[in-house]
C-alpha cells in the first residue's frame, strides 16, 4: 500500500491534543513494521510494559493498549505519522500480535457482513404520509408569514425551533436544517429580508414539487426527495451506474454544526470533465475515512453518483490504482474553462435542480483583484466574477501575485467561494473562511426583487406586491400564478431568485500590475511547512529559526505571504524578519490590504529619503532616523539638529533617544541643549544620554556635586560615606535631571516619601565611575563603604544605573557579588550578571546546587543562545535530582515537573539541540512518570529544534 501523507495522518486526528501528543512520541517507538495494509509497533510508556499498537490501514482501524478511548489514540497517530515520514521499515511478514489481532477483525466482519436491504413499501409509504403532512403544516405557515408581514412575525430562534422540529417529526430533516439557519440569518444580515423571503419561496417550491412528486421525471423527483432529506442508502447508490475516470482532488473543506462534523472532497474526472463531490460526517470530532486523497493527489477509481436530476454527490466505489500527485488539469476546447462556459453550466444545473446551493466551476487563467469595492476574478478581457463578502482572498491574492492562475471554485448566490487554486504545478489550498456549508441561503448580487421583498415586509394584507416590475419573463409567468396573493408572492419570488441566478452576467474589472520577480533562494519547502505551522502556533523556537534563517536570505513561498503578513501585524518582535521573508510579494499584497499597508517600510517605498524626513508621519521619521544613525552617525546628528528648533511634541524625545546608538562628545552640544527644552520627557532623555558620556560637562557637574553632597570619612577600621543633600535643589541641579519625580523605586523612611532618597539615587547614577574610583578606592572597597540605613538602598541602586548605563563589568561583578539590597531588584541584579564575561557567568551558575535552583533559574535568561554544553549538563542533572526525589516522596508539594514548567520552558528554547539525547537518558533513568513525560517532552523540542534547523541548510 503506497505511503501516506502528513496531511492525510493529520485528517485523522480526533483534536488538536491528540495530534500534538502524538508528535512528541516521536523517537519512543521500537518494533515497528510495514506488510500490506498492516501496520504495527511497540512505544515505550510510563509502565514496565509498551503499548503495542496495530493500524489497518484498509479501513482504517486502529488496536492499542493504552487506556485511552479516542480513536485513533495518540500511539496510533504517532506510528502512522512514523509511517509518512518513512521511519517505518516495510516487512516480509506480518508481526504476531499484529497477525492475530487483523485476523480477529476480518472473522468479525465476515461474521456481520449485512445482507442487502431492500426497500419496505409500506414503510416509504408511511414516511412519504408523515412528509406530506408536515410539508401541507410547513406551507401553512409560510402563508402566514408573508400574509402578515415579516416585520410583524416572531423572529426569534424558539419560534424557528418550533417550526423546525415539528420539520423533524415529519422526518424532513432538509427542511429542518435550512428553518434553523434562518434566525442567524436574521441577526447577522443588514438584507435579512430578501434572503429570509427567498429562502421561504424556495421551501414554497420545495412543497409544491413534494405535492406533485409522482408526476415528476425519476431525477427530479430524487432531488426533491434528497432536498427534503429522504434517506438514500449508500447500498442503493452503489447500484447506479460506476463512472470510472482519474479523479483528481481539487478541493477539501471540514466545517462543523453542532458538533457534527463534515467533510466535503470536490473531485474532477481528468477524462469525462465532470465534477464530483463526496461528503463524509463524523459526530464528535473530524475523524473521517482515510481512503479519500489529499489535495493535490489523484486516483483511478469508479464512482457512483447519488441519482438526481443535476448529479454531484458520490460515492468511491472500486479502486483501480494508488493515489498519487498531479501537476496538471486536463485542456478541453468544449469546455475552456471560462466565466461564460462557467455561467453556462450553472445555468444548466440550477435549470435542472432549481434547489440548488451551488455549482462547482473551474476558471483557467483568471487573476484575482481586490478593491474597496471588494474581491472579483478577472480574465484577460476584464470578465469578472466577484468573490463572495464572506471570503478571506488574501491567500489567493498571496499565490497571484497579479498573474493568471487557475482556481478551482463553487459560484453561489453569494458570488465565488474559492475551494483551491492550481500555480505552478501546485494545488494550493486558499484556505478561505468557513462558508458555512453549501446551505448557506446567502444573498443574490444584483436581485431585482426590491418590490417583493418591501411586500413581504408589509404583509400581503396590507400590500400586494405589483409583479409588472419584475423582469419581463418572469413577470409573464406570475400573471397566471393562483390568486392568492400569498401563494403568489412565494412563488414570484421562487422564479425571480432562480432567474436571477440562472441569468447572472459576468460584470467587468482591470487587472492591476503584478507583483515583481523576488530573485532570491526558495524556502525549502520541508522548512517552509515547519515555519506555517510555528507561526500559527506562536512557537517560542521562533527567534532561533529567524536568525538561523537570515544569513541564507530566503524567500517565503508566495501561498506563505498573506500569514507572514497577519502575524507581522500582530508580532512587532517579529515583525521584520517576517516582512523579510515575505519579500517583494509581501510587499504587493500588503499594498492592497488596509491594514497590512502600514508594515511597509519607507525605505522599500519610492518615496525619496528628504521628503521622509521632512513630511513623514512620526514613525516613519524615527524610523528613518534610526537607520540615518546606524549607517553614518555624523549625518543623522546633523540632520536631527538643524531640524530640532522646528520639532514639538513626544517625537522630540523619541527621536533624541536615537542618538544612544554610538553616542559620542559630538553629540553633547545638540543633548545640552535638550537639557533647557520645555517639555520635561526631552530633559529627561537628554540627561539619561550625557550621563553615558564620562567625560561630559554634565558628568563633571555631577561630579562636582557628588564631592559636596557625598562626603567621604576614612575611620580606623572602615570608609563612611555621609550624605549630606540640600533640602530645597536650585535651578542647575534641575537642569541637569535631578527632581522629585521619575524614580523607579519609591523610597520611604519613618512611615513617609522619601523625596531626599529619590534625589541622591539620581546623582549617583548619573556621576561618572571613576569619580568613586578615585575617592573610595575602587569597586570592591566602594560597596564595601558604610552608608547610613536610610540612604544605602537609594546609593546601591545609583551604582547599580551608572554600570549597567557604563557597562562597566568590573563594577558589575562587584555590586552582583555584594548583593541587591531589596528583594524586589532581581531584574537588575539579572543585567549586572549579564555584563560578566561568559566563562565568568558559566563558572557562577556550575557553583550552584539544586538549593540554589530559584536563583539559577533568574539568572539563566542573562546566558544568551544557546547555552555553553557544561551548563546544559549541569541544568538537566538538577532536574534529574528533583525527577528522583518526587520518586522517593510522591506526592510532594514542590517536586513534580509543574513546580519548574517556566526552567523546562527556558530549557526547551536555549539547551544546545545536542542535549537532545542526555534529556532521553534522564526520561529513562528519573523514575517519575510524571517528571518522564516531561524529559520526553524536552527531548522532543530539542529534535524539533535540531530539525528545524537542518530544513534551512
Amino acid at each position: 500500500m503506497s505511503r501516506w501523507s502528513e496531511d492525510q495522518v493529520t485528517a485523522l486526528a480526533p483534536d488538536a491534543s491528540s495530534l500534538s501528543a502524538a508528535r512528541k512520541l516521536a523517537g519512543r517507538w521500537h518494533g515497528t513494521g510495514h506488510h500490506d495494509t498492516a501496520l504495527w509497533g511497540s512505544c515505550r510508556g510510563s509502565g514496565a510494559e509498551p503499548y503495542r499498537t496495530v493500524v489497518d490501514l484498509g479501513g482504517p482501524a486502529y488496536q492499542c493498549s493504552c487506556p485511552s478511548r479516542k480513536f485513533p489514540c495518540k500511539h496510533a497517530l504517532s506510528l502512522l505519522l512514523e509511517w509518512a515520514a518513512g521511519r517505518v521499515a516495510d516487512a516480509p511478514e506480518t508481526a504476531d500480535f499484529a497477525a492475530t489481532w487483523l485476523a480477529g477483525r476480518a472473522a468479525r466482519a465476515a461474521r456481520s457482513a449485512p445482507a442487502a436491504r431492500t426497500a419496505n413499501p409500506a414503510t416509504a409509504e408511511q414516511r412519504r404520509v408523515r412528509v406530506t403532512a408536515g410539508l401541507e403544516e410547513l406551507e401553512v405557515w409560510l402563508g402566514d408569514q408573508v400574509r402578515t408581514g415579516l416585520a410583524q412575525s416572531d423572529r426569534s430562534f424558539r419560534a424557528f425551533e418550533t417550526i423546525a422540529a415539528r420539520m423533524v417529526d415529519a422526518q424532513a430533516p432538509g427542511v429542518a436544517a435550512a428553518l434553523r439557519r434562518l434566525p442567524i440569518t436574521m441577526a447577522t444580515r443588514p438584507d435579512w429580508p430578501a434572503a429570509v423571503l427567498r429562502e421561504y419561496a424556495r421551501l414554497h417550491l420545495l412543497i409544491v414539487a413534494h405535492r406533485r412528486l409522482d408526476e415528476l421525471a425519476p431525477a427530479l423527483r430524487a432531488s426533491v426527495r434528497t432536498h427534503i432529506g429522504y434517506p438514500n442508502p449508500a447500498e442503493a447508490v452503489r447500484t447506479e451506474p460506476a463512472v470510472r475516470d482519474l479523479w483528481q482532488v481539487l478541493g477539501v473543506r471540514v466545517t462543523e454544526e453542532q458538533r457534527l462534523h463534515t467533510r466535503r472532497t470536490w473531485l474532477y474526472g481528468r477524462a469525462t470533465r465532470r465534477w464530483a463531490l463526496l461528503v463524509d460526517h463524523s459526530f464528535g470530532s473530524p475523524t473521517f475515512p482515510a481512503d479519500v486523497p489529499t489535495l493535490g493527489l489523484c486516483a483511478d477509481a469508479e464512482l457512483h453518483y447519488y441519482p438526481g436530476a443535476a448529479p454531484l454527490r458520490a460515492l468511491w466505489g472500486e479502486r483501480h490504482s494508488a493515489a498519487e500527485p498531479f501537476t496538471t488539469l486536463p485542456v478541453d476546447p468544449e469546455r475552456p474553462g471560462t466565466i461564460a462556459a462557467a455561467l453556462a453550466e450553472h445555468a444548466a444545473a440550477l435549470g435542472a435542480d432549481p434547489w440548488l446551493r451551488g455549482w462547482p466551476v473551474l476558471l483557467v487563467d483568471v487573476v484575482p483583484v481586490c478593491t474597496e469595492s471588494g474581491c472579483c476574478l478577472v480574465e484577460s478581457d476584464g470578465t469578472a466574477l466577484p468573490v463572495a463578502d464572506t471570503e478571506q482572498p488574501w491567500r489567493l491574492l498571496g499565490v497571484s501575485g497579479g498573474h493568471p492562475v487557475t482556481v478551482a471554485a463553487e459560484w453561489t448566490a453569494a458570488g465565488l467561494l474559492p475551494i483551491s487554486v492550481c500555480c505552478a504545478g501546485e494545488v494550493i489550498d486558499p484556505a478561505p473562511a468557513d462558508p458555512g456549508g453549501a446551505a448557506n441561503p446567502g444573498g443574490t448580487r444584483g436581485a431585482d426583487g426590491a418590490d417583493l421583498t418591501s411586500a413581504a415586509l408589509l404583509g400581503t394584507a396590507r400590500r400586494a406586491p405589483d409583479l409588472a416590475r419584475l423582469a419581463a419573463p418572469v413577470a409573464e409567468i406570475a400573471a397566471h400564478l393562483p390568486a392568492d396573493p400569498a401563494v403568489r408572492l412565494l412563488e414570484s419570488a421562487a422564479l425571480q431568485d432562480v432567474f436571477v441566478r440562472g441569468g447572472h452576467l459576468a460584470s467587468t474589472a482591470s487587472v492591476p500590475e503584478p507583483a515583481a520577480d523576488d530573485p532570491r533562494s526558495l524556502l525549502p519547502r520541508a522548512a517552509a511547512d515547519r515555519l506555517a505551522r510555528m507561526v500559527r502556533e506562536r512557537s517560542p523556537f521562533l527567534p532561533e529559526w529567524f536568525a538561523a534563517a537570515t544569513p541564507h536570505d530566503y524567500r517565503a513561498p508566495d501561498a506563505l505571504c498573506a500569514q507572514l503578513l497577519e502575524q507581522a501585524e500582530r508580532s512587532a518582535e517579529h515583525r521584520e524578519p517576517l516582512l523579510r521573508l515575505a519579500g517583494t510579494r509581501g510587499r504587493w499584497l500588503a499594498e492592497r490590504h488596509p491594514q497590512w499597508r502600514n508594515l511597509l517600510r519607507e525605505h522599500d517605498s519610492v518615496t525619496p529619503a528628504a521628503q521622509v524626513w521632512q513630511y513623514g508621519r512620526a514613525p516613519e521619521r524615527a524610523a528613518w532616523l534610526t537607520e540615518l544613525r546606524r549607517t553614518d552617525a555624523d549625518a543623522a546628528r546633523e540632520a536631527l539638529a538643524a531640524a530640532w528648533p522646528k520639532e514639538s511634541g513626544p517625537l522630540k524625545a523619541e527621536l533624541l533617544a536615537v542618538l544612544a546608538d554610538g553616542i559620542s562628545r559630538a553629540d553633547e552640544p545638540l543633548l545640552e541643549a535638550g537639557l533647557d527644552d520645555r517639555r520635561a520627557d526631552v530633559r529627561r532623555t537628554a540627561a539619561g544620554l550625557l550621563s553615558l558620556l564620562p567625560e561630559s560637562a554634565l558628568a563633571k557637574r555631577m561630579a562636582r556635586r557628588a564631592g559636596t553632597w557625598l562626603r567621604v570619612e576614612h575611620r580606623l577600621l572602615h570608609t563612611e560615606l555621609v550624605v549630606a543633600l540640600p533640602d530645597t535643589l536650585d535651578d542647575a541641579a534641575r537642569r541637569d535631571g535631578i527632581s522629585d519625580g521619575g524614580v523607579e523605586f519609591g523610597y520611604r523612611w519613618g512611615g513617609a516619601p522619601d523625596r531626599t532618597a529619590g534625589r541622591l539615587r539620581q546623582l549617583v547614577a548619573a556621576t561618572p565611575l571613576t569619580h568613586w574610583t578615585r575617592v573610595l578606592g575602587g569597586p570592591g572597597k566602594t560597596v564595601k563603604a558604610r552608608v547610613d540605613d536610610r540612604f544605602r538602598q537609594p546609593v546601591f541602586d545609583g551604582w547599580v544605573d551608572a554600570a549597567l548605563a557604563q557597562r562597566d563589568s568590573a563594577w558589575a561583578r562587584a555590586l552582583f557579588d555584594a548583593g541587591v539590597p531589596t528583594d524586589l531588584a532581581m531584574l537588575r541584579r539579572r543585567e549586572l550578571f549579564a555584563l560578566l564575561p561568559l566563562p565568568d557567568r558559566t563558572r557562577h551558575l556550575l557553583g550552584l546546587d539544586g538549593a540554589w535552583l530559584s536563583e539559577i533559574e533568574a539568572l539563566l535568561p542573562a546566558m544568551g543562545h544557546p547555552w555553553p554544553e557544561p551548563l546544559a549538563q549541569h541544568v538537566i542533572l538538577l532536574l534529574l535530582e528533583r525527577a528522583r526525589a518526587a520518586a522517593r516522596r510522591p506526592q510532594t508539594h514542590g517536586t513534580g515537573p509543574s513546580a519548574h514548567r517556566s526552567l523546562l520552558a527556558a530549557a526547551a528554547t536555549h539547551l544546545p539541540v545536542g542535549a537532545a539525547g542526555a534529556a532521553g537518558v534522564a526520561a529513562r533513568r528519573c523514575g517519575d512518570a510524571a517528571w518522564e513525560r516531561a524529559f520526553d517532552q524536552l527531548a522532543h523540542d530539542l529534535n524539533h529544534r535540531s530539525m528545524m534547523l537542518e530544513e534551512l541548510q
